[in-house]
């Protein structure tokens, strides 16, 4: 990170932004073809940092995934718009995460409900779920392990 003072250096403040995000956006790309996607998202400590994400079991994403499972993700939460008296002095308070990692598709069925309720657990807390198992069987359930993250905290003052 180029602004050394701006980098969030606790894993405790990055998983506190995690926790208060509400989409994670992922970047894949194939063949100098760049595809970004916002998604909504589970994320576990357990037994490895990961994130977890639910889709259609076909689709643009899931072919990129199949040919590159190397993939950036992005999180940001907390914007103010700062504005100022001239146009240079405008700015952005905010809060993000970036992070890179490889992403799989999930086979084994006791992974799938593992990952789901990690997803509902994010948006909902704690709690004991039921899918519908017709639904539950044409759904992918996407594991993105984190390889590296870090984080950014922009704070403006107003004046």
């Amino acid at each position: 990170m180029r602004r050394t003072d701006r980098e969030i250096k606790t894993s405790t403040e990055i998983e506190k932004i995690i926790q208060k995000s509400d989409v994670c956006r992922i970047a894949l790309a194939n063949d100098n073809f760049p595809y970004i996607v916002t998604l909504n998202f589970g994320y576990t400590d357990q037994p490895q940092q990961s994130f977890y994400f639910h889709c259609a079991r076909e689709g643009k994403k899931l072919e990129m995934i199949g040919k590159n499972n190397l993939v950036c993700f992005e999180m940001d939460i907390d914007h103010k718009l700062i504005k100022g008296e001239k146009s240079c002095d405008w700015g952005m308070s905010f809060r993000s995460i970036i992070g890179y990692g490889k992403i799989s598709v999930v086979i084994e069925k006791e992974e799938k409900i593992r990952g789901m309720n990690c997803i509902m657990d994010h948006y909902n807390g704690k709690g004991d779920y039921e899918y519908n198992e017709k639904v539950f069987e044409n759904t992918a359930i996407l594991r993105l392990d984190i390889e590296e993250m870090s984080g950014k905290n922009k704070q403006y003052s107003q004046t």
